[in-house]
């Protein structure tokens, strides 16, 4: 399953989409075990299947956690390298002389 195929499910697809993509993992591994799988790449598929769903369902409840964007909010500070102060340089005269 591609990840844009992952999107388009609405969260209770998904969720249960994870617990058949799980469950079909739990079999591929005891099919490994039991020598009875012949494509190991299947394990590898399934996998990435699980990842990209536990990915999407993360990306959703981030963006629910952040809200919609506030016209009116303001927009973080920028950040500026900082220069050498006066007191730095007086302090390291200082430990210069000891």
């Amino acid at each position: 399953m591609r990840i844009s195929e992952v999107r388009e499910l609405d969260d209770s697809e998904l969720d249960k989409e994870l617990g058949e993509q799980q469950r079909g993992m739990m079999n591929l591994r005891f099919r490994k075990a039991t020598l009875q799988l012949t494509n190991t790449n299947e394990l590898k598929n399934a996998r990435k299947t699980v990842a990209r769903i536990k990915t999407v369902i993360r990306e959703r409840a981030i963006t629910l956690d952040l809200g919609p964007a506030q016209p009116g909010a303001e927009k973080p500070a920028e950040i500026t390298p900082e220069t050498e102060t006066d007191t730095d340089t007086d302090n390291a005269a200082e430990n210069e002389g000891e």
